[in-house]
């Protein structure tokens, strides 16, 4: 038996059999399954809160509170006819759907949703895998979902799609730096690459949340480099439908267009789990003495951990306007990958003694104004009369002599 299963999941403990891999059989079909119709359920409750907010009724007729509508929808879609544009690529306009939708399947399998379980005399995590390296294979997974919506725009032969496609790689190259720096923070503090070590090493209360323990701003670079990961307002840019006709996925219809519909929600849910399990303690919460039970109370401290971040997502949609392109880079690499690199050199000095923590942080502040400083003079440079370069796209006729014109027409 391979070591690493040894120190990973207590199933493989006594070597591999038939009962074991029944197991991990059930535990695959389980999540994967619960990923499904949690998603369904998602896409319901997203159109029902916004719909709130928004002084609106929100599906009601398919099932009760509209429950069905979603499934009604999938329905629908599924025997709409299957478009392909003329100049399209088909075999990888085929494959793009399925490059979006596999990578949030398997980021979801390192997520712990509960603690330890035993069944016929095999203790197991109710986590559908726990390798060594979970968190790099996050890393990965999150790298290689923009594929999908690259080679979507590509294959689809069309501009639109191409610009919005090229649009994603860029966002995801700007932001994945930040969120790298991020996670390498818990991992420095952690000591571990295992998400199940991550949740255990929280497990001793709130205070050891690291949340708490590593500060508040890893956890707030983290959820805006992963909802721009994630293509979610306000950083929808690839999806902008006043300027790409509906981005990426434009030129798809019928059961194709509901694998990137899909691949989306599960995105949402997938990372708002990641985001439990890293800054949150995972199922970690206060257990009852109730015997037979106390399995069942972790679980529900996930889900409703989970809950709330898609809660807060929805929110995000509902209230937010989208950003600019310009802004959206300028977030990504003039303040997120400042702030995320500075603030783990700072952690990791702590974590050496206080004088070093102390040090790095005098050293990381005065860098931050020097940085601040010579941002300010290359926007100085790049406009007005002194400007290095000329302006690019200005207006032809002076604004002052345009608005003459208009308020005239106005009278």
């Amino acid at each position: 038996m391979s070591p690493l299963l040894a120190t990973g999941d207590p199933l493989y403990a006594f070597g591999v059999n038939w009962a074991v891999l029944l197991i991990v059989a059930v535990k695959v079909l389980v999540g994967f399954g619960g990923l499904l119709g949690t998603v369904t359920l998602m896409i319901w409750y997203e159109r029902k809160l916004i719909s709130g907010m928004q002084s609106r009724i929100g599906p009601q007729k398919w099932g009760p509170f509209g429950l069905l509508q979603t499934l009604a929808d999938g329905i629908k879609l599924f025997f709409k006819e299957d478009l392909i544009p003329a100049e399209a690529d088909r075999f990888v306009f085929k494959l793009a759907p399925y490059l979006a939708l596999i990578p949030a399947l398997i980021t979801f399998a390192i997520v712990p949703i509960g603690g330890t379980v035993t069944l016929a005399g095999h203790t197991f995590l109710l986590q559908m895998a726990d390798p060594p390296i979970g968190i790099l294979l996050l890393l990965a997974m999150s790298g290689i979902s923009v594929y999908g919506v690259i080679l979507a725009g590509w294959s689809s032969g069309s501009k639109y799609p191409l610009m919005s496609s090229v649009r994603a790689s860029a966002q995801m190259i700007s932001y994945e730096a930040a969120l790298g720096m991020t996670i390498v923070t818990i991992v420095l503090a952690t000591g571990s690459l295992s998400t199940h070590d991550i949740v255990s090493s929280q497990a001793n209360g709130v205070w050891h949340w690291n949340v708490i323990r590593l500060g508040v701003v890893p956890f707030i670079v983290f959820l805006i480099a992963i909802t721009a990961e994630l293509n979610r307002p306000p950083f929808d840019v690839v999806e902008s439908e006043s300027e790409l006709v509906g981005g990426f996925h434009t030129e798809y219809s019928s059961i194709r267009f509901a694998l990137f519909f899909l691949a989306e929600f599960m995105n949402v849910i997938t990372m708002s789990a990641i985001m439990v399990t890293l800054f949150f303690g995972g199922p970690a919460g206060w257990v009852p003495n109730i015997p037979h039970l106390r399995w069942i109370f972790p679980i529900l401290w996930f889900l409703g951990k989970t809950t709330l971040f898609c809660s807060m997502y929805i929110w995000f949609r509902a209230a937010l306007p989208r950003y600019r392109y310009d802004q959206l880079m300028d977030l990504g690499w003039k303040k997120l990958i400042p702030l995320s690199l500075g603030w783990m050199l700072i952690v990791a000095g702590f974590l050496i003694s206080p004088s070093w923590g102390f040090g790095l942080a005098a050293v990381v502040l005065l860098s931050s104004l020097v940085l601040s400083r010579s941002f300010d003079l290359g926007l100085a440079r790049s406009s007005g009369a002194n400007a290095v370069l000329p302006t690019v796209g200005e207006r032809p006729i002076p604004g002052a002599v345009l608005r003459a014109f208009t308020d005239g027409e106005d009278q």
